[in-house]
């Protein structure tokens, strides 16, 4: 696999190995996430995810929606997925990097979850076009929020984390989106164990 940017290296190499093998356990949490910030929506028959490592969301969603909701995803690391294709829940599965995938139909919900703050800022347009290009209806991004962007050092590294507004340059990029829904998740919420994050629910009008 050719690699355009050394945030795709990073992640397909030995630290998202690693990566990998320690984000576990967190289904439940998974699934209390997505029943709130898809509250809102309506008739998602199929779906992908930007970066899904393990599978977790995947898993999550697997629970939620009715059996036959096609649901696909894209990742880059090769544990990862291998981990993905023995859960035998997907629709469809490219092991690529965003940065190179092709879309090739529209799904009723996109979305990414902790991914874009690890796109270097340079192909960002990139992944929001194709984020907006396989939907059909919603996107949903849920991430770290800054209103400005900004680089932080991430575990040691630099040039590997990016915080600022990604639903606000989505919404700036393709004014058919709007903003339906949104809302922080706080770390010490025993429900939704995770990090600070911020979700964006937006829809195609």
């Amino acid at each position: 696999m050719k690699f355009k940017t050394d945030q795709e290296k990073f992640w397909s190499g030995d630290f998202g190995n690693a990566y990998t093998k320690r984000n576990i356990n967190l289904e439940k949490n998974n699934i209390a996430f997505f029943t709130k910030v898809l509250y809102r929506t309506q008739n998602i028959n199929s779906i992908i995810e930007f970066g899904c490592n393990r599978g977790m969301n995947l898993q999550a969603l697997h629970t939620i929606f009715p059996s036959n909701t096609k649901i696909s995803a894209i990742e880059i690391n090769d544990s990862a997925i291998n981990i993905v294709k023995d859960l035998n829940i997907t629709d469809k599965l490219y092991h690529t990097s965003m940065l190179d995938f092709n879309v090739d139909y529209k799904r009723d919900l996109t979305f990414i979850k902790g991914v874009l703050i690890h796109i270097n800022p340079e192909f960002l347009q990139n992944v929001y076009q194709k984020l907006y290009d396989s939907s059909s209806k919603y996107i949903l991004i849920s991430e770290y929020y800054n209103p400005t962007p900004v680089e932080i050092s991430y575990q040691g590294h630099r040039e590997k984390l990016f915080k600022r507004d990604f639903a606000g340059e989505m919404l700036d990029k393709f004014p058919d989106l709007k903003l339906i829904d949104y809302g922080f998740v706080y770390h010490r919420d025993p429900w939704l164990t995770t990090d600070d994050e911020n979700w964006f629910l937006l829809e195609k009008q």
